[in-house]
């Protein structure tokens, strides 16, 4: 047995997991003040939790990782890596990347919230990673805990309860043990040095100076500063600048072996090369096939984003440009829309990375946004049998083109108080949802399982649930497959115009009242006239609303001090005549505060 075989026998990688707001970023503060990794003076609140919008929003945005060293009660002294995962639905294939660079899982459970649909899904992704899981019930220092429940909702759920913690992530409390018992339960990694080189790619960050900076775990072999290494999904091809440990700030080594949890810089510029889930290895020494798991990440909401100035749109392009190298996970194309001007078509995860980049973009760079409805990407079927994808109303082709239409639908997982299963039957059955299964999980919880389209999440379905339910249902989701569905585009015409950026894809069923609720709202923000100003909706060739703006009235016989009255027939017959000119020739500007008042439209 070599010397790096016994150091990677006190070795143990694992990760952090739990619902939004159960107190996962404090947890791993105590971790880091009690291990002394960071010292007293350098300690502040979610240390890991690097962006102010994770502070503000108390979320994980980024995956983060740290080393920690820890003396035992047995005396010895092990080195703990903690990978802090992302804490939304919309980065689970990120998570489940730092989770495939562990061997053990902290399951962080809120003490009085108790188990929610996120709790689930992540013991689910943990499972499926063969991951040993801890339950960690937390926040215990609460006047309303209750351990004995939580316990009994984790039984239901299938874990394992014999080495449940109690912990306060506020005062400390029960850390230390969970230390004890991370070594004592978590394995050591199994790989060895000694194989070719074999490591998971599971997160990037950009640094202006360096380049891309790699997190890395090494599954097998060892790497070291000038080594020839690949990139087996992109087959990049680099050399190896540094390597190093987090403290969490970069600390470079000689070397990184088997077991270890650090990061990597070689130089490479481009953070499309860097695809999270993929395997390095050696150019001299290969190993013989990648790691498991990798798959393409692809945006599933989509959005236009203006710039409020028409001369903001190079400022934008550049944004978007330096954005893009520290968030490769969304897309961007330029667009022109005859209301909006110059702007561009962007991809995102969900509709939290959506948030987080447009805000990201108007604090980073001082920029104002107007953002158009989000939409997800519909697969079109024509009448020849040619299939497209449209990601955007523009895109849309004429009712005569389309054959068929499919879009995403969502597998969702909803944990509730069975006093508000009816309100939650009846919000599914307004969002178009179809029942899958139910489960008691015990007298106060009940999981429902539900299919539905992927746009009635952006529809503020969230919202709805939250508001029936008083905010106890919690809600989890994950892509399902495409489906048929009965849509159509919904346009709006102004003076038989069309206007571009109101248009929307809706169902049939829905579209006589998103279209009378937008032309009514449009009838409201739009100033008035000196011609008469028809807004009509229009599905498929057939209007199916309308509202008429009506003109203003010039008092053009307020210069006649007298006279024949002929002469006043004869000034209002020429304002009669110009009107008609106007309204067959004049144009309509929606002033961009009519744009932002509609684009906050309830769908519902």
């Amino acid at each position: 047995m070599t010397d790096r075989s016994q150091d990677a026998s006190r070795i143990r990688n694992f990760s952090i997991i739990a619902h939004i707001d159960h107190g996962k970023s404090t947890l791993a503060d105590r971790l880091l003040e009690i291990t002394e990794t960071v010292s007293p003076r350098e300690m502040r609140e979610q240390v890991l939790d690097r962006m102010d919008l994770e502070r503000e929003r108390g979320i994980t945005i980024k995956a983060q990782a740290v080393r920690m060293l820890y003396t035992a009660k047995d005396g010895k002294k092990y080195t703990l890596n903690l990978i802090d995962t992302p804490g939304h639905v919309d980065f689970t294939y990120e998570v489940s990347r730092s989770l495939a660079a562990c061997e053990g899982a902290i399951l962080v459970v809120d003490s009085a919230q108790g188990v929610e649909a996120q709790t689930v899904a992540n013991a689910i992704l943990a499972e499926e990673n063969g991951l040993k899981i801890i339950p960690v019930i937390n926040k215990i220092d609460l006047p309303n805990t209750d351990p004995k429940r939580i316990k009994k909702e984790l039984v239901e759920i299938g874990l394992d309860t014999a080495h449940t913690l109690l912990t306060s992530g506020k005062t400390g409390e029960g850390v230390r043990e969970m230390l004890e018992v991370i070594i004592e339960m978590i394995p050591a990694p199994s790989g060895s040095p000694d194989n070719p080189l074999q490591a998971l790619i599971f997160d990037s960050f950009f640094d202006s100076y360096r380049g891309v900076v790699v997190f890395v775990r090494i599954v097998e072999g060892v790497v070291k500063p000038g080594m020839k290494i690949k990139m087996m999904v992109s087959s990049r091809h680099t050399e190896v600048e540094e390597i190093g440990i987090f403290t969490p700030e970069m600390k470079s080594t000689s070397e990184l072996s088997a077991g270890e949890v650090g990061y990597l810089i070689t130089g490479v510029k481009e953070t499309q090369e860097i695809k999270v889930g993929d395997t390095l290895t050696s150019v001299d020494f290969p190993t013989a096939s990648p790691l498991t798991g990798y798959k393409e990440v692809k945006p599933m909401v989509f959005c236009g984003i203006y710039p409020l100035e028409g001369g903001e749109y190079q400022n934008l392009r550049v944004a978007f440009e330096k954005l893009k190298l520290n968030d490769p996970s969304f897309t961007y194309e330029p667009e022109k829309s005859l209301a909006l001007g110059f702007g561009f078509r962007v991809g995102f995860l969900g509709l939290l990375h959506m948030e987080i980049v447009k805000e990201r973009l108007e604090r980073e760079f001082g920029l104002e946004l107007l953002v158009t409805d989000p939409t997800v990407p519909y697969e079109i079927t024509k009448p020849d049998g040619e299939k497209m994808i449209v990601r955007s109303p523009l895109e849309f082709p004429e009712p005569r083109e389309v054959r068929g239409i499919k879009e995403p639908f969502v597998e969702a997982v909803i944990l509730t108080p069975p006093s508000y299963l009816g309100q939650i039957f009846e919000l599914f059955e307004e969002h178009e949802g179809e029942f899958k299964n139910m489960q008691y999980l015990s007298e106060n919880r009940v999981q429902l399982e539900f299919k539905l389209p992927l746009r009635e999440i952006l529809w503020g379905f969230y919202d709805d649930l939250k508001g029936r339910t008083r905010g106890y249902a919690s809600l989890d989701y994950h892509l399902g497959d495409y489906k048929e569905s009965p849509l159509a585009k919904l346009e709006i015409l102004l003076a038989g115009q069309s206007v571009d950026a109101l248009s929307v894809i809706v169902p049939k069923s829905k579209a006589y009242t998103r279209g009378r609720k937008l032309v009514e709202r449009l009838r409201s923000v739009i100033p008035r006239q000196l011609f008469e100003v028809p807004i009509q909706a229009k599905v498929e060739g057939k209007i199916i609303a309308r509202e008429t703006i009506k003109p203003l009235r010039k008092d053009v016989t307020a210069k006649l001090y007298g006279g024949d009255v002929t002469r006043k027939r004869k000034l209002l017959e020429k304002q009669k005549t110009g009107k008609k000119k106007m309204k067959k020739m004049g144009k309509v500007e929606i002033p961009q505060e009519a744009f932002l008042t509609l684009l906050k439209i309830d769908e519902k």
